[in-house]
């Protein structure tokens, strides 16, 4: 096998942390990979990998080796693609992930754009408010909301969601409109829970500078922002909520803006990439794309 095959296979385990799942993501047999990384190992003189039946993890000398594969796989990438950059249209087929309400109402509807300016690329759309994991997954690019864990991953900030506090008229004419912090004691909230974690937010506001909380009753919990929407269409409370998810629904008069001094504190919003080194052309337009989208349609100050 060619030696820069095996080192892209040995990196993917690596960041598979599996044989089996970085067989996967190559499309080959568990076998191939397996053999490829004794081959490997033999080439080198020295134990890569530390197998258990669990998880595969690299040892002292597969972590140095692991770093050195990832500059010489980039190398050779820039150097197969010196002349190609500027004479060919970028090709290829990108796995991408976005937040549900961000890819149903701004990804999708502007992709025929994209795909018009770029017509060698193919997407694969991924749409989802769970937190993929790139590698194991095979995804390119992801858009995350809100803050960022230590994840080893390349961040590119795109901006920041201004977040705002809604009701629908039915609701106000039955419970009132709140004007104040004071004011939300004798209100109804719809609950959301993070998907994740099955934590529920609390209420959330902007004080002098510091971030405040209150906890908010409510009869309804939800994990997912199409039900929290829909929930308070319906009138069964207050929420919170990115202003780009229910612009449409205030130009329409369904939902109305209340407490507008006492807002949330915006969330952040940020393109993930797996490593700087494996950034193809086509990843590199799209994701220029996409941030000049994300930051036009959805991203404020």
């Amino acid at each position: 096998m060619d030696r820069i095959d095996l080192f892209r296979i040995f990196t993917r385990v690596v960041e598979c942390s599996s044989f089996t799942r970085a067989a996967d993501t190559l499309g080959v047999p568990r076998s191939s990979v397996s053999a490829a990384v004794q081959e490997l190992e033999g080439r080198v003189g020295a134990r890569l990998l530390h197998r258990t039946t669990r998880k595969v993890s690299p040892t002292q000398d597969g972590t140095a080796f692991y770093e050195r594969c990832l500059r010489v796989i980039a190398d050779v990438e820039d150097t197969e693609n010196l002349f190609r950059q500027t004479a060919a249209q970028p090709s290829g087929r990108l796995r991408i992930d976005v937040p549900g309400r961000i890819g149903r109402l701004v990804l999708a509807p502007a992709l025929p754009e994209f795909l018009d300016l770029y017509p060698r690329i193919d997407i694969d759309l991924g749409v989802t408010d769970r937190a993929v994991n790139l590698v194991e997954d095979s995804v390119d690019c992801v858009v995350r909301v809100g803050p960022l864990s230590d994840s080893g991953l390349i961040a590119r900030p795109i901006g920041r969601l201004p977040l705002i506090n809604v009701a629908s008229p039915a609701y106000l004419e039955l419970h009132g409109t709140p004007h104040a912090v004071s004011d939300l004691g004798h209100h109804w909230a719809v609950n959301y829970a993070s998907p994740s974690s099955g934590r529920v937010e609390a209420w959330e506001w902007i004080e002098h500078g510091a971030l405040r909380t209150l906890p908010l009753r409510g009869r309804v919990t939800v994990n997912s922002a199409e039900a929290y929407i829909a929930c308070c269409l319906a009138g069964l409370g207050l929420i919170q909520i990115p202003a780009y998810d229910v612009r449409h629904h205030i130009e329409a008069g369904e939902l109305v803006e209340v407490m507008p001094d006492h807002r949330a504190e915006a969330m952040p919003m940020t393109l993930l990439y797996p490593h700087r080194q494996h950034l193809s052309r086509r990843l590199l337009v799209f994701a220029d794309w996409l941030e000049a989208l994300l930051r036009q349609d959805v991203a404020g100050g």
